[in-house]
């Protein structure tokens, strides 16, 4: 996935557990790793923001984008795009 999460170096600047971290962000252990491992398909502002307050950061700090250069399918159309408007419409 191209979205990269670097909580873990924030964690580490700031010398904090994932334990205290998320005991300060209000979330549990293990969704704050699910976050930080990058396995997350989501995160809400809210959380983003607790996060920024806690880790006295910006977003831009623990998410950045980074080519996807592994994947093979290009060119090829992905199957959970939506469809094209006016796609599938018959006259």
């Amino acid at each position: 996935m191209p979205i990269v999460v670097d909580i873990d170096v924030m964690l580490a600047r700031r010398k904090m557990s994932v334990g205290e971290l998320a005991g300060r962000v209000g979330i549990t252990p293990a969704n704050l790793a699910v976050l930080k491992n990058g396995r997350a398909k989501a995160v809400r502002f809210t959380t983003l923001a607790a996060l920024c307050e806690v880790l006295d950061c910006q977003p831009g700090d623990l998410l950045r984008w980074e080519a996807d250069g592994t994947d093979d399918t290009a060119g090829t159309a992905d199957p959970e795009a939506a469809p094209a408007e006016g796609a599938g419409r018959r006259a």
